[in-house]
C-alpha cells in the first residue's frame, strides 16, 4: 500500500441554519486520522453546532451511545481520578482504589468496564468472580506493580517469624497471592496498626511504606525499593520553587512522594483525601503533589478554589490511554476481558478480603 492509499483526503463538511443566518465550515484532513482523534472532532464539531444554535438530532454523541449500552447490558463503570477528565464523566463511581474496590466487590451488575490500570482490573476481578471485568486500553499498565521481588519475599518470611507481608493494591495479582494483607493508600495506616505482626515487610512502593513507618513506628518495618515514576519524580527543589510561585497556597501531596517532599506538605494523603481537604480547608490556593487527573474532581468541587501543578510532568501516560472511544468499543464488542485463574483467585482474594475487613 503506497502513502496515497495509507493517508486518503477526507473532507468534513458542516452546515449550520442559526435563524435565517447560514453558515458553512468546512475542514479537509490529508492524513488518516485515529479514532481518538477522529472522536475529539465530532465532539469539537457537536459543541461548534450547540454554540450556533443548531441541533443534533440523529447524531447520537458517544457519551449517548455509552449510556444507551451500558444500560441495554447491565453494565457499571468505574474511573480512577487519574484517568482522563471525559472519561472520569461518563463513569458511574469514581474515586481512589480503595472506593473503586468496595464498588467492584459490591455491585449487582453484569459487567465492570474499569477505566483504570492493570492491578484495578485484575483486582476487580478476583472479588468479582461471577462478573465480566473488561478494560478500555489492555495494555494500561502501572509499573510499579511489578517492582517486588517474589524470592525476597520468601527470605524476608524466612528471617522474621511472625512477619506480615502487606501488599499495596498498586501490585500483580501474583504479587498479591504472596501477602498476607491489601492496602490502598488511604487505609495503609490503619490496616499496619490493627495488624498483631511486630514486622511489617511493605511491598512494593517504598516512599508509601517509609510514610507508614513514620506514623506507626512502635513497628519494625521493613522497605521495599519500589516507586511510583510520577510522584518519584517530584522533588524537594520543584516544591519550594511551586510555593514562590504560589505563596499563598498549601501544599497536599500524595503519601508515594519521596520523604523530602512529604516533609514540606501542608497536607499528606490519599487521592481521595488530597480531595476532601481541599473541599474543606478555608484556603483558596492549592499545589497539588499527584496526578494531573485529580485536577477534574477538585475543581468540580470547588470552582471558585485555584489548584496548581507542582511539576510539569504529573501526567501518567498509561492512565490517559483510557479514552472514550475506548471505552465504547469495550461495551460495544466485550472484549479485553480480564481473566484470571480459579487458583490465582482464591489465593489473591485472602489479602484482598482481609483489607476490606480490616479497612472497615
Amino acid at each position: 500500500m503506497n502513502d496515497s492509499e495509507k493517508s486518503p483526503h477526507c473532507g468534513l463538511f458542516l452546515y449550520i441554519r442559526r435563524g435565517d443566518a447560514q453558515d458553512c465550515f468546512t475542514e479537509n484532513f490529508t492524513t488518516v486520522l485515529s479514532d481518538d482523534k477522529l472522536g475529539a472532532i465530532i465532539r469539537q464539531m457537536e459543541k461548534v453546532i450547540k454554540s450556533y444554535g443548531g441541533k443534533t438530532e440523529g447524531i447520537m454523541s458517544i457519551t449517548e451511545q455509552i449510556k444507551q449500552i451500558k444500560d441495554d447490558k447491565n453494565a457499571i463503570i468505574l474511573a480512577h481520578y487519574y484517568v482522563a477528565d471525559e472519561v472520569q464523566e461518563v463513569a458511574d463511581y469514581i474515586g481512589d482504589s480503595y472506593y473503586l474496590s468496595k464498588v467492584a466487590k459490591g455491585t449487582d451488575a453484569d459487567i465492570i468496564v474499569f477505566c483504570g490500570v492493570s492491578f484495578m482490573g485484575e483486582s476487580a476481578a478476583i472479588l468479582n468472580p461471577g462478573k465480566k471485568v473488561l478494560m478500555p486500553d489492555a495494555q494500561a499498565d502501572c509499573a510499579m506493580a511489578h517492582m517486588a521481588d517474589l524470592e525476597k519475599i520468601a527470605k524476608m518470611r524466612e528471617k522474621y517469624e511472625d512477619l506480615a507481608v502487606v501488599c499495596y493494591i498498586n501490585s500483580t495479582a501474583e504479587m498479591k497471592t504472596y501477602s498476607d494483607v491489601c492496602v490502598t493508600s488511604a487505609n495503609a495506616v490503619k490496616i499496619v496498626k490493627n495488624l498483631p505482626n511486630q514486622n511489617i515487610y511493605f511491598i512494593p512502593d517504598g516512599n508509601l511504606g517509609r510514610y507508614v513507618a513514620e506514623q506507626v513506628p512502635e513497628k519494625n518495618i521493613i522497605l521495599n525499593d519500589g516507586y511510583c515514576p510520577i510522584h518519584a519524580a517530584m522533588t524537594r527543589k520543584s516544591v519550594l520553587e511551586a510555593k514562590k510561585r504560589h505563596p499563598k497556597a498549601k501544599f497536599l501531596v500524595h503519601p508515594e512522594c519521596t520523604k523530602e517532599v512529604l516533609a514540606e506538605a501542608d497536607y499528606i494523603g490519599s487521592t481521595s483525601g488530597i480531595i476532601e481537604f481541599a473541599t474543606k480547608d478555608a484556603g483558596e490556593e492549592f499545589i497539588i503533589g499527584t496526578e494531573t487527573g485529580v485536577f477534574h474532581e477538585l475543581k468540580k468541587r470547588n470552582p471558585g478554589k485555584k489548584f496548581y501543578t507542582l511539576t510539569e510532568n504529573q501526567t501518567c501516560r498509561d492512565m490517559k490511554l483510557v479514552t472514550l472511544e475506548k471505552v465504547l468499543d469495550v461495551l460495544k464488542n466485550e472484549t479485553n476481558q480480564v481473566t484470571v485463574t480459579d487458583k490465582l483467585r482464591e489465593r489473591a482474594l485472602v489479602p484482598l478480603n482481609r483489607m476490606l475487613e480490616l479497612a472497615k
